[in-house]
């Protein structure tokens, strides 16, 4: 599936968010609300964390996210486009793979801008970088699994708004399930919770990284896309 064909849609696709302005405007508001967040509250700690800017990247990621994804399949079946796109002499799989490897790379830089902050708190005082590192992976991989729902819910449908709430809404389950543990029964309770992503991701803004917590968001990234690709697979023969 990593071929030629699928670093070209790869490419394809990163390059299309600069042709418009949905991939200007996510980010710059991302980082705004972001670093509005972060600064208000930082010198109440007193000392030297990014551990509250991981937090409100993670929370900002369920709304952030579905509006990079919302278009990736949507958008090429409203404009007719994913008609010819099949017929090239490309596999399903590689457009399903390429897509998501675009989005992702555009989420990738949007982690990298937010660089200055750790860097700002390190001059300022005795910074930590091993969660600030372990903070980032879990930013990484809880991203790679969101846009793996996007990609997913996009695939659904050729209406934008349709993939996008769609997407927020089983963004937001995983983010609200666990928020209702003690109104739940020890079985339920202990499931809700390990399927939870604050739950995967906690760990790693305190520092440590789980094999577990790595496979949970790899695994939820390669069911979405598994699913996105029989979506479009079965377009093919419908």
């Amino acid at each position: 599936m990593m071929n030629k064909n699928t670093l070209t849609i790869a490419g394809r696709q990163f390059r299309s968010y600069f042709n418009g302005p949905i991939a200007y405007i996510v980010v710059s508001l991302v980082l705004i609300i972001l670093g509005f967040l972060f600064w208000e509250t930082f010198f109440l700690f007193g000392r030297a964390t990014v551990r509250e800017m991981f937090r409100y990247f993670s929370l900002i990621n369920y709304f952030a996210l579905p509006a990079l994804t919302m278009g990736l399949i949507a958008e090429e079946k409203r404009t007719g486009t994913i008609e010819l796109l099949i017929t090239m002499p490309v596999t399903d799989a590689q457009v399903i793979v390429g897509k998501y490897l675009g989005v992702l790379g555009l989420y990738a830089i949007m982690v990298v801008l937010t660089l200055p902050y750790p860097i700002s708190v390190g001059n300022l005082g005795n910074l930590d970088w091993g969660p600030v590192f372990s903070g980032y992976l879990g930013l990484l991989l809880q991203g790679a699994a969101l846009l793996g729902i996007g990609l997913m819910m996009s695939s659904f449908t050729d209406n934008q708004l349709i993939a996008f709430f769609g997407a927020l809404a089983v963004s937001i389950f995983f983010f609200l399930v666990d928020k209702f543990l003690p109104f739940m029964p020890s079985g339920l309770a202990g499931f809700a919770e390990q399927i939870s992503f604050d739950f995967h991701v906690e760990s790693m803004r305190r520092g440590v990284i789980a094999l577990r917590d790595v496979l949970f968001f790899a695994s939820i990234a390669a069911g979405c896309l598994l699913v996105a690709f029989r979506s479009l697979e079965s377009r093919r023969w419908s």
